[in-house]
């Protein structure tokens, strides 16, 4: 595609995707698992997590830093999330040229069907690799027209309730035939570690506010501790509980942020017994503690 019709064909996009970004972050649409997002100013690099998604930018851009790994996904390029990990994000936006995109869910269990509908021979190098949790690559022709499928649908209430799913499926089956295939058919490997490993990660984001062992992790994912705990580390770039720290803080900011709940019945939330515990080590990862953190959204507001 040359520069001047893709220029164009990201602004196809942003004219889509602007009249549902009704303010700055990420917004629900009418079809679950699909999100729109639009930020008109700069934001710094902090600690973000994102639920296993496809990132789709339309203009703007952002720089993601996950261990030692830095990159940087522009407008007409989509970010492969495949393991809900925690990692710095940096946002470029302007008021005169905002960053719009679209966040489409990565459902494990539809992927499945797709993989399996499109019966690929045995890739061996899925099982015997742990890829990388997160990627870019650029739209491709196929990518970018399912895309905007999906986001002229959303204009409508009655296309979203009944074409909505089939299209987020078609958005996902473009992307199991672009450069970032291996990644997901990992995912559905069944019994690859990257696939264990990621429905351990579904477990602590649903019980992360519980009392967690690494042996009862490691019993989820059907894996001896030391294996788990070598295969989790290498997809993870974390350890187990240095993750389920993390994810709790992260959710803390959350609700802090979100709901504009008191620190200590948000430390009580996301699992912490101590809420002096939980106060020093929301200052040590956010770099405030999680009074400032509310008195600055009350400032905001």
């Amino acid at each position: 595609m040359h520069l001047t019709s893709r220029s164009d064909a990201n602004a196809t996009l942003v004219s889509l995707i602007k009249p549902l970004s009704h303010r700055p972050g990420f917004l629900d649409s009418g079809l679950p698992g699909v999100q729109t997002m639009s930020w008109s100013y700069y934001v710094a690099s902090c600690p973000q997590i994102y639920e296993p998604s496809l990132i789709i930018l339309a203009q703007g851009s952002k720089l993601a830093r996950l261990g030692a790994r830095t990159f940087e996904y522009g407008a007409g390029h989509y970010l492969v999330q495949a393991l809900s990990v925690p990692f710095m994000c940096e946002t470029f936006a302007t008021t005169e040229e905002p960053l719009y995109g679209v966040s489409v869910a990565i459902d494990r269990i539809v992927l499945g069907e797709l993989v399996q509908a499109m019966a690929l021979p045995i890739d061996a190098s899925v099982k015997a690799q742990t890829p990388e949790s997160m990627n870019s690559a650029e739209l491709d022709t196929q990518m970018r027209e399912s895309v905007e499928r999906l986001l002229r649908c959303l204009h409508d209430p009655m296309d979203c309730q009944v074409m909505g799913p089939a299209l987020v499926r078609e958005v996902l089956y473009a992307a199991l035939r672009g450069p970032q295939a291996g990644v997901l058919r990992a995912l559905v490997e069944q019994q690859g570690h990257f696939a264990r490993i990621a429905a351990a990660l579904q477990h602590l984001r649903d019980h992360y506010s519980e009392a967690l062992s690494v042996d009862d992790l490691a019993r989820c994912a059907n894996m001896s501790t030391s294996t788990f705990h070598e295969h989790f580390k290498r997809s993870t770039l974390l350890s187990p509980v240095q993750y389920l720290k993390r994810l709790r803080l992260l959710k803390a900011q959350q609700m802090l942020i979100g709901e504009g709940m008191g620190v200590a019945q948000v430390a009580h939330r996301v699992g912490y017994q101590s809420t002096s515990q939980f106060s020093r080590e929301y200052k040590r990862y956010f770099d405030r503690s999680p009074g400032e953190e509310g008195a600055q959204l009350r400032a905001s507001a």
